[in-house]
């Protein structure tokens, strides 16, 4: 298979080209240098001339609060680009799939969210993250993910670990919810799915859904430090207060692979020794 992976030096798109090409896959991994997704005639020429059989996009404008003050340009690299990927794969008979957020809920139900949720996102990352799930359509693969950490990158779980050996004691928000997921793990589930052609969206984490608060003192106990260290704080005792607002519940039910009988990914605490062991070693 030929897969184009764009995003290919981020966290969860270093990961997928590692996964394709141990399959044998012929991999076009492309950074933000080799391939500028918001130029149209760029990603057209870089398709038909490929001529892939799946392109993976895990390029994304990420930097959460930025975007409240950079709303044209999280909307261009977030969502429009997206339209020029459909365009391109449709030219060419390819299957996009297409890596989105947790962020398109406002995070105010009381039950982890299906994939047929209402969306409503609270901040313009999460509107420029829907607008891309728009733009990709029906025939595409679109992945919802939340809290993603990998070896490439940052993320919480490198975070903790710069923090935890200075600071005798660290604060983490008790009333936020998620499901922390390892790029390890989501990257060969965005392979199968795109191998598979499956259209739709899917919601695919890790299992266990727990507060920021549980989660950083999971990273200190992998850590061998004392989980005492954390303490846990209301978000309205954040200082400073964060540009764009965070879902409280951002877990997310992975209704669609349960349903068809893919395999869920394990739960979160299996992939963050590893990780963690990778990181301190």
């Amino acid at each position: 298979m030929r897969v184009v992976v764009t995003g290919a030096a981020g966290q969860v798109g270093s990961e997928v080209v590692e996964v394709c090409a141990a399959a044998g896959d012929d991999v076009v991994a492309v950074d933000r240098a080799a391939l500028d997704i918001t130029d149209r005639d760029a990603v057209l020429g870089l398709l038909t001339t490929v001529r892939p059989d799946v392109v993976i996009n895990a390029a994304a404008y990420t930097a959460v609060d930025r975007c409240e003050s950079e709303p044209d340009d999280a909307f261009l690299v977030n969502a429009l680009a997206v339209r020029w990927l459909r365009e391109g794969t449709g030219r060419c008979g390819a299957h996009l799939v297409h890596v989105s957020t947790d962020y398109v809920f406002d995070g105010t139900s009381d039950r982890p969210y299906r994939e047929w949720d209402p969306t409503g996102p609270a901040s313009v990352y999460g509107a420029s993250k829907l607008g891309g799930e728009r733009e990709a359509g029906p025939d595409a693969t679109v992945v919802r993910t939340s809290w993603v950490c990998g070896k490439v990158g940052s993320n919480m779980v490198k975070t903790v670990l710069r923090l935890a050996a200075d600071r005798p004691e660290l604060a983490f928000v008790d009333d936020q919810f998620g499901c922390p997921t390892f790029a390890a793990d989501l990257a060969p589930m965005l392979r199968r799915l795109g191998v598979e052609r499956r259209s739709g969206i899917h919601h695919v984490t890790n299992q266990g859904a727990v507060s920021w608060f549980e989660f950083v003192r999971a990273i200190v106990g992998e850590l061998g430090g004392d989980v005492g260290q954390v303490r846990g704080i209301p978000t309205s005792e954040l200082h400073p207060p964060r540009p764009a607002p965070r879902p409280a519940n951002s877990v997310l039910d992975n209704s669609v692979l349960r349903a068809t009988g893919l395999p869920l990914l394990r739960d979160f605490r299996e992939p963050l020794h590893e990780l963690v062991r990778l990181l301190v070693n």
